[in-house]
């Protein structure tokens, strides 16, 4: 396995990542021993940056303590990031944000329990708080570096000023984003400031959340559970050129001899050295197809013919505009 390094700190990793939020919510069921089972043949396949979040246990700690569970026999062989900032203690767990020091303090404290690990290397804002600025947020993930707590500090889902204004309290190590070859908002005003200040960036749903995995249907034939069934870009016309330009990749892919999913993965990696994805999957067949990508190396017709087919990414919205409202810009 291939490794890269996030942030001018240093932080070596996997040029693979695995998200585990999946193993926990939002896909429909699942199970503990699969995931379990998942993480440990990921380890055996060199992969050692896995992602989860507080979040992703809504409220219970679950995603964090399946990853914490499967990892404990080689903690320290592996690089373990989660997140804070949302409230999960109103009425409904996730719905609204807290990112006030007080509450990064007691997640951090619950993050480490629940992992069963005596520091977190790498913890990111998962949303920003408007009624907490960066600079304090900063400030706080800064005092638990001091403390041994925390390693790393990352970022996730904001913008180019207030990813400024923390790198100027506590030097931040990667930002967390949605980026695959179907969403590409990052590159145009936040990929410069990245590049400028050393910082990583870390693609999450780096396969259209399952469309350039080649398995794909219309929305209202998943379950009520699953995400993709309300995601714009499974619905009406947005599926249809969204199914037709992967489509499209299927045959690129075909032609060079590997998957719909190893071309996608294999285009972020080709997008610079310091780009890690963190495809999340419950399966261990799935899983090695997604590392078999480090192996493939794009040609730049590869890249254009994927420009070609996909200019500005895929029709549709990746989120509701309810929760787009919530990601920081400035």
């Amino acid at each position: 396995m291939q490794h890269r390094t996030l942030g001018q700190r240093g932080l070596r990793v996997s040029a693979l990542g695995l998200g585990v939020m999946g193993m926990s919510m939002a896909y429909g069921p699942s199970s503990d021993e699969d995931g379990i089972s998942t993480i440990h043949r990921a380890h055996e396949l060199g992969v050692d940056f896995f992602d989860t979040a507080e979040v992703y246990g809504q409220g219970t700690g679950s995603n964090e303590t399946l990853l914490g569970s499967a990892v404990k026999d080689f903690r320290d062989e592996v690089v373990l990031a989660t997140k804070f900032g949302f409230d999960m203690a109103s009425e409904t767990p996730g719905s609204g944000v807290n990112s006030r020091p007080e509450n990064i303090r007691k997640v951090a404290e619950n993050s480490l329990r629940y992992l069963q690990t005596d520091r977190i290397d790498l913890f990111y804002q998962h949303i920003s708080d408007p009624d907490v600025p960066a600079e304090e947020v900063a400030g706080t993930v800064g005092d638990l570096i001091t403390e041994g707590k925390v390693q790393y500090f990352g970022l996730s889902n904001v913008g180019p000023q207030y990813i400024r204004r923390a790198h100027a309290v506590t030097q931040v190590t990667a930002l967390q984003y949605e980026y695959s070859i179907f969403e590409r908002e990052v590159e145009d005003a936040i990929l410069p400031v990245l590049q400028e200040l050393g910082i990583g960036l870390v693609p999450y749903s780096p396969l259209g959340r399952g469309f350039l995995s080649g398995v794909v249907k219309p929305a209202a034939e998943y379950p009520e559970d699953d995400m993709r069934r309300w995601d714009e870009r499974w619905q009406r016309e947005n599926y249809v050129y969204n199914l037709s330009a992967a489509e499209q990749l299927r045959k690129l892919a075909a032609t060079k001899g590997i998957t719909p999913a190893q071309l996608a993965l294999a285009w972020l990696l080709a997008q610079g050295e310091d780009v890690v994805p963190i495809p999340g999957t419950r399966s261990a067949t799935r899983l090695e197809e997604n590392v078999g990508a480090t192996d493939v190396e794009l040609t730049e017709a590869d890249l254009a013919r994927i420009r070609e087919v996909l200019p500005q990414g895929s029709a549709g919205s990746r989120y509701p505009a309810s929760v787009m409202a919530g990601f920081r810009t400035d």
